[in-house]
């Protein structure tokens, strides 16, 4: 199953979309690890301006690594939310990542964005 979804980075007006591998099992096991390294890295190094594009970038270098393997099409960047994704994952200033299912009125109007989504309860996470 594809099960496509956007990492959207608060502070940062781009979304990235996977066409694959974008269940919160799958998504969590590759996005909580790498966010803990990239904020324990920054804090070590006391970087804290451009973390939002910083983050997004990384994020797209490591997600690319993870899930395109020969096909670069399953990864993008764009300022537009797309219709069929299942999942939306927005990952907040304070470290929180927070879990999103698109709702029907997401799909008829995705620019809605995560207004016209469900947050998945139980299934956020914070990094520390």
């Amino acid at each position: 199953m594809a099960t496509p979804c956007h990492i959207i980075v608060e502070g940062n007006p781009v979304i990235i979309y996977a066409s694959r591998n974008g269940s919160p099992d799958k998504v969590r096991r590759i996005l909580k690890p790498f966010l803990e390294k990239f904020l324990q890295e920054r804090e070590t190094a006391g970087e804290y301006c451009d973390t939002p594009e910083c983050l997004v970038a990384q994020i797209v270098v490591r997600f690319g690594f993870e899930i395109c393997e020969d096909d670069f099409s399953n990864l993008k960047v764009s300022l537009a939310y797309d219709p069929t994704v299942e999942y939306l994952y927005s990952v907040a200033p304070d470290q929180q990542v927070s879990v999103w299912v698109a709702q029907e009125e997401y799909r008829q109007n995705p620019s809605l964005g995560l207004k016209a989504c469900r947050q998945l309860e139980g299934e956020g996470w914070r990094i520390d």
